[in-house]
């Protein structure tokens, strides 16, 4: 329990010191955040991958409600528990290079954040899960309004818009819960023993679903993403695709799938064919784009898709492919938007068509980049080759014809990955590129970090299989269960 409470906590004491930091936010914030990654590895070294929730913290907090401060992790949350305390030092890494203004409180709000997203991803209360839901769009919020580009605001405005009202539908799913649960309160392990008919359940599908589908996001429910992701400083953009959206995906497995399982089944087929459209219009989309930024965020549309699909396949290979993709797709995007952080920094341009020769300037970025740039577009080898052929595996026992269209992220995600990689790396230099100075300092810290776990995680995924594998097959037996006694 002290571990558990301990890793949600020291990054919100973290912020609350990085406050005050003055010059050295930069400085402790990373220290923090490092120290948060060391405990998350114990707990992971010391975590029994069975069906289990471990190190579980359950204190009371509103008893007249019923509401107890309790967390857990199983082999579900374990993952994204890992990812999150792995990428949050990674990306605070990444911005040594900038003087952003005020770098006390940018330093604490990326703190606070990962503090709302570690209660997202370990809640076994749906008040706390919702606490934490909220919690986590506070500070992105901020970080995208206050050091954002051009058009921040209007573009931030949508973004608050959309997530917001996601939150109230799913806010109102969870007190109707509350109220059919006899023992009068939050608890998960209580709503999945409710004994809801078909019909209550279509519509609490509904409620959760659209909060989980904008916060992916999943068409069409997505058209906030691009111009966010583009608008908001790299940092941002790295927790937003990275992290955030994996919120909704961790939210759809631990909350949807066993609290309302016919639900789930009766409008899976529709949320397989907005899931697959997503694939292929944000791929189509991809094509099109001179913005390099806004190309990486049409394919994170795609490739969340595609883990949308595979989760609504209902099947192991669709679930666990989901699962490790989650951890896959985060530490690949972050790699992405660093890169292109880099390449602006140096040309103050992300347009396709105005750069070119960059990797005769810069070889050792030119050859991370190219590692990344395999990573994304699954590579065997590569991190991103298991979890997407496990999700295609998945959506092809669901159906064939899903699984032929599905598949076209791939093929779609090669073209277009690499041609802009040809486009900015290859080629001859201009009079932007011919200066360009190749990565240095805590640039290359960063990216061979990345790379090493792209290659290392294709190269031998069975860990994360071993760990997610015994949890995932537990909620199938409950949902399966579950289908059986439904009226």
């Amino acid at each position: 329990m002290e571990q558990l409470l301990l890793l949600i906590f020291l990054p919100l004491a973290g912020a609350i010191i990085t406050a005050f930091a003055g010059k050295s936010a930069k400085i402790v914030s990373t220290v923090i955040s490092v120290v948060s990654l060391g405990l998350a590895l114990f707990i992971a070294c010391n975590f029994i991958p069975n069906a289990t929730t471990q190190f579980e913290a359950n204190l009371p907090w509103i008893s007249d409600l019923g509401i107890r401060f309790h967390a857990g992790i199983d082999g579900i949350s374990m993952l994204v528990v890992l990812l999150t305390n792995l990428l949050i030092p990674i990306i605070i890494l990444s911005s040594y290079k900038h003087d952003y203004k005020n770098p006390a409180a940018f330093y604490a709000l990326i703190l606070f954040m990962q503090t709302g997203l570690l209660l997202v991803f370990t809640a076994m209360d749906a008040f706390l899960f919702y606490i934490g839901w909220e919690a986590a769009l506070i500070p992105i919020y901020f970080i995208c309004a206050f050091w954002g580009g051009k058009d921040r605001i209007r573009i931030n405005m949508k973004f608050f818009v959309y997530t917001i009202a996601g939150s109230l539908f799913m806010l109102m799913g969870i007190i109707y819960l509350y109220l059919q649960n006899p023992a009068n309160n939050f608890e998960i392990q209580a709503f999945y023993a409710l004994n809801l008919d078909s019909a209550q359940q279509g519509w609490i599908f509904w409620a959760f679903f659209i909060a989980f589908a904008i916060k992916m996001p999943i068409f069409p429910f997505h058209t906030w993403q691009p111009d966010t992701y583009t608008a908001a400083p790299t940092q941002g953009t790295m927790l937003l695709s990275g992290i955030m959206l994996k919120m909704g995906i961790y939210g759809v497995i631990r909350w949807l799938l066993p609290i309302v399982p016919a639900g789930v089944q009766d409008w899976s087929c529709l949320a397989m064919i907005l899931s697959i459209i997503g694939i292929v219009y944000a791929s189509l989309i991809a094509f099109t784009q001179k913005d390099a930024k806004r190309l990486v965020a049409y394919s994170s549309i795609a490739h969340v898709g595609l883990i949308s699909a595979g989760i609504f396949a209902l099947n192991q290979q669709g679930l666990q492919g989901a699962m490790v993709q989650m951890l896959s797709h985060g530490i690949n995007v972050v790699g992405l938007f660093f890169v292109l952080d880099i390449i602006f920094s140096r040309t103050k341009t992300n347009k396709i068509e105005e750069l070119g020769g960059i990797a005769k300037a810069a070889p050792q970025l030119a050859i991370v980049f190219l590692i990344v740039v395999l990573g994304t577009v699954a590579l065997p080898g590569t991190n991103g080759f298991i979890g997407e052929f496990l999700l295609l595996m998945g959506v092809y026992n669901y159906g064939i014809w899903a699984a032929a269209i599905a598949g076209l992220t791939i093929i779609f995600g090669a073209v277009y990955m690499l041609r802009m990689y040809q486009n900015v790396m290859l080629g001859k230099t201009n009079e932007l590129t011919i200066t360009f100075t190749d990565i240095q300092g805590t640039e290359k810290l960063v990216l061979y970090i990345i790379c090493a776990l792209i290659i290392v995680l294709g190269v031998y995924p069975k860990p994360l299989l071993h760990l997610t594998e015994a949890s995932v097959q537990h909620l199938l037996e409950q949902v399966n269960q579950k289908l059986t006694s439904v009226k």
